[in-house]
Parts: C-alpha cells; sequence; structure tokens
C-alpha cells in the first residue's frame, strides 16, 4: 500500500502552533494549490488542503512561514471523524506532512529590497537545504529564474556529482 502526497502551494494564513498535553508541537496550516486548468470563465481554480506538522517540523513552520509564502509539502492523507456537539459525525481530511520545504526567501515580501538580510531558509524533515548560487554575476537580492528561459552558467564545482 501508498500513502504519499506531494503539494506545492501558497499559505492561506500564518500557520498555528500549539501543543498537546504531553507537550507536544503541531502546526496547522492551510496551502492554496492551483488546479492544472481554468474554469469555463477562464479563471484559475485552487483547491484549500490543510496540512499538520509535528514536533520539531511544527515548530519551524511556525517561526519561518508566513501567510502568501510559497512551500512544498511532502507528506500523507490522513481522514479522522468526530462527533460535534449537535452529535453529527464530522469526518476531516488532512495531510500529515513529515518534510516542508520553504521555496521562498524571507525578504521577498515587499519588493525584495526590505531591509532584512538574505538568510538561507533550510528543508527539514528530510533532504538537503536549498543550493547556494556561487555566480557571482548575480545579485543576492534577485529572483535566480528570472532569466525567462535563457541558460544558466553552472560551472562544474557547482555540480552536486
Amino acid at each position: 500500500m501508498l500513502n504519499r502526497v506531494i503539494l506545492i502551494g501558497r499559505l492561506t494564513r500564518d500557520p498555528e502552533l500549539r501543543y498537546t498535553p504531553a507537550g507536544v508541537a503541531v502546526t496547522q496550516f492551510t496551502l492554496a494549490v492551483d488546479r492544472p486548468f481554468t474554469s469555463q470563465g477562464g479563471e484559475r481554480e485552487a483547491d484549500f488542503i490543510p496540512v499538520v506538522t509535528w514536533r520539531q517540523l511544527a515548530e519551524t513552520c511556525a517561526n519561518y512561514l508566513r501567510k502568501g509564502r510559497l512551500a512544498a509539502v511532502e507528506g500523507r492523507i490522513q481522514v479522522r471523524n468526530y462527533e460535534n456537539n449537535e452529535g453529527k459525525r464530522v469526518y476531516v481530511t488532512e495531510v500529515i506532512a513529515d518534510n516542508v520545504r520553504f521555496l521562498e526567501s524571507a525578504n521577498r515580501e515587499g519588493g525584495g529590497g526590505g531591509g532584512q538580510p538574505m538568510r538561507e531558509e533550510p528543508s527539514y524533515g528530510g533532504g538537503g537545504g536549498r543550493a547556494s548560487n556561487n555566480n557571482a554575476s548575480r545579485s543576492n537580492n534577485q529572483d535566480p529564474f528570472s532569466d525567462d528561459g535563457k541558460p544558466i552558467d553552472i560551472s562544474d564545482d557547482d555540480l552536486p556529482f
């Protein structure tokens, strides 16, 4: 059996950090993920997917992610149910994340020059962090993908293999 999900989307609000009675950190947030097609009216639609993270990953997400930030989430789908105050059974479908990657830097908000130094935001939950860019012709505040399809000059020293 296999239950794996990979999503890339933007946070609809700041993550909400809480602690269980046992002191375990849990964070909840919602990702807006664009659908790969447009509606009949020509508008792009999105799905709003609830995400839950636990322990150290939860604290890291609460510290670094903010509303509107682009993030990649890897995890599994979980369906749970409970009885609400009116005695009705409520079903909840959510993604339990075990890996979250931050796809935008902190200073992209406010036009990119916002006075904060650019810092490498790590990826947590597995895998390595973002590779550094040793190309001296690029400024730290520029979008590395703004070349509009033009080739990027990469030396052999930048390759991991």
